[in-house]
């Protein structure tokens, strides 16, 4: 990937990356130079797989690990070497991290104790807290008697009961089954929105960074390779990472025929030429591959007529997932197309093994390096 500056946000940040660079060892660089600014009140959610960056990203914000080169800015002032416990961040963990002898109101209140914030104070924090994170009633309870989505609920609050600047997540989510988990980002949604905290959240699921962010950071070998809204992110990747990682496409590899500014031809291997958007870096006569969604692809036609954006092909198979109808189209060159039709659109589908045609519409069609 060709290096660029990450686009400056509208409002000035509550926390700024400076050409950050953490390293474990010699060979081992797991934030490469990163520069980000994170902004007062969003949602921004660093997502990426495995061995990414984005956790070690996350920990020295926290002031949990330290970088080797570069700098951390807080409101202007370098918090790089402040310790955590000075930096005015809640902190979540996958693993929740409560005490175990602890009741759930001691547990919240912790924060508060270390503080010395009066007793009585700390008992309208503590309720507000549980109140906000749906757990009034539980104060009594020992971590133990509670759910997972109950112990996380807990760690919540106490990352929020003394009210700080930033609350950082690590996987928060990752432990609890898929209906509970979906439920908690509702929530934790909700929670940002009541509050207008800056949140920092660390995934490597996709449909929760989609669904919660305000923006998504998309992480791979230690950089950024994308940030934006996830509309933006999801309907315009940049790279071919990001494309892959985020959902899933199609990627047809091709040679650029022909580009400007704005849109490119690519030939296919099966000699069929399409159009798409053109990505950085298109330029005639390079390797490039064609990128479209899977529900991008709106219509099947079973007669060969002449159209723009056309490939030709046999159904494999049709799969119903109840909302939609996952369609299989092998081309020529042995690839496979994937489309995700209303089942209404599949009433008059061909018998499986019958030629076809797919209409890709130029405008949800990437052309990328």
């Amino acid at each position: 990937m060709t290096d660029r500056p990450i686009a400056e946000p509208a409002v000035p940040p509550i926390v700024s990356f400076r050409s950050v660079t953490k390293r474990y060892d010699p060979k081992s660089t797991v934030v490469d130079n990163l520069s980000l600014d994170i902004v007062k009140g969003e949602f921004l959610t660093l997502l990426g797989p495995s061995g990414s960056g984005k956790t070690t990203t996350l920990m020295m914000l926290a002031g949990f690990e330290w970088p080797n080169s570069g700098r951390i800015l807080m409101d202007g002032q370098d918090i790089t070497d402040l310790p955590p416990h000075k930096r005015d961040m809640g902190v979540v963990f996958q693993s929740y991290a409560l005490f175990p002898h602890m009741s759930v109101i001691d547990n919240v209140a912790f924060p508060l104790a270390v503080r010395n914030v009066a007793a009585e104070e700390r008992r309208r924090r503590v309720t507000e807290a549980l109140e906000l994170v749906h757990l009034a009633g539980f104060g009594d309870r020992k971590p133990g008697q509670l759910s997972g989505g109950q112990q996380q609920r807990v760690a919540l609050a106490r990352s929020l009961v003394y009210r700080p600047r930033i609350v950082l997540m690590d996987e928060p989510l990752g432990a609890l089954d898929k209906a509970l988990r979906e439920q908690m980002q509702l929530e934790i949604k909700q929670i940002h929105r009541q509050l207008g905290v800056t949140f920092v959240y660390v995934t490597h699921d996709q449909d929760e960074a989609l669904t919660m962010s305000d923006r998504v950071a998309v992480f791979h070998e230690g950089r950024i390779q994308q940030i934006c809204s996830p509309v933006e992110i999801y309907r315009r990747p940049r790279t071919r990472f990001v494309a892959s990682f985020l959902g899933e496409t199609n990627m047809l590899p091709g040679t650029v025929v022909a580009a400007n500014s704005a849109t490119a031809d690519i030939r296919l291997g099966n000699g069929v030429v399409l159009r798409g958007q053109a990505g950085e870096g298109i330029a005639a006569g390079k390797e490039a591959v064609l990128v479209v969604r899977p529900e991008a692809i709106p219509e099947i036609h079973a007669r060969i007529d002449p159209e723009e954006n056309v490939i030709e092909g046999t159904l494999l198979d049709q799969l119903f997932h109840g909302d939609h109808v996952r369609v299989r189209i092998a081309i020529a060159g042995g690839q496979t197309v994937q489309l995700k039709l209303r089942p209404q659109a599949c009433s008059d589908l061909p018998p499986v093994g019958q030629a076809l045609r797919l209409s890709i519409p130029a405008g949800e069609a990437l052309i990328l390096a």
